[in-house]
């Protein structure tokens, strides 16, 4: 792992939920040259996220280094006030990025997209923050979706649809709010705009600072995926 070099311009990350058209910005983003954004991976940077905060919700660990303690092996946390949770949040990211996402030595951005949402809003946020600190120049994309039409799109339609509406309105307000927190660094995207006018795009290339040539983009918006009805 030592001699991994994360892409050059970062990374991107497209945040949202089932049936919002995020394949399709995934394959869009992909038509950047230079992009590499990953499908699903079952939210398995969650799980490393989860392992990070349990250090860094230790309420011994924080003591410890409050009071500049020095233990020994007759202490029950023994060693934990050298635990250095930033670093060990870079590491986690860097093996994510080097064993999961997997740039090409051409790759200047990487990423993926998951549509695993968080149902608990604090977690939630708790995640995307790690995502950016964690990921050298980390840009999130939340893309949303009408809740009515989420609703009748493929396995939707087998949910109770005053829950499927409840999971939408409450993953917007986490996109909307991050995104308003960090401008800079994340955009709000609605499937409905784009799909329509390929002009809304032009948020996300300026995040980017890149984009599809215009055949490459009419390619992408025209075609038909096999997973979209």
């Amino acid at each position: 792992m030592s001699d991994f070099q994360h892409p050059e311009a970062g990374y991107a990350f497209i945040v949202t939920y089932g049936r919002s058209g995020s394949t399709l910005l995934q394959h869009l983003v992909n038509a950047i040259p230079g992009c590499l954004i990953r499908g699903e991976n079952n939210n398995a940077l969650l799980g490393l996220f989860r392992s990070w905060r349990a250090l860094t919700q230790s309420t011994d660990i924080a003591r410890m280094k409050r009071e500049g303690l020095v233990s020994d092996p007759t202490h029950p946390w023994f060693g934990a006030e050298a635990i250095d949770p930033d670093a060990y949040r870079a590491a986690l990211c860097t093996t994510f990025s080097q064993m999961i996402l997997r740039p090409d030595p051409d790759t200047r951005i990487a990423g993926f997209k998951e549509i695993r949402t968080l149902p608990d809003p604090q977690m939630f946020r708790a995640f995307l923050d790690f995502l950016q600190a964690g990921f050298p120049q980390a840009r999130l994309i939340f893309n949303t979706r009408d809740a009515a039409d989420v609703c009748r799109s493929s396995w939707w339609r087998r949910h109770d649809p005053q829950e499927v509406r409840k999971m939408v309105a409450d993953a917007d307000a986490v996109f909307k709010a991050h995104a308003l927190a960090a401008p800079d660094s994340a955009i709000l995207l609605r499937y409905e705009d784009y799909t329509s006018d390929p002009q809304a795009l032009e948020p996300l290339f300026e995040l980017l600072g890149a984009r599809p040539g215009a055949a490459e983009l009419r390619a992408v918006m025209n075609r038909q995926l096999t997973h979209a009805t």
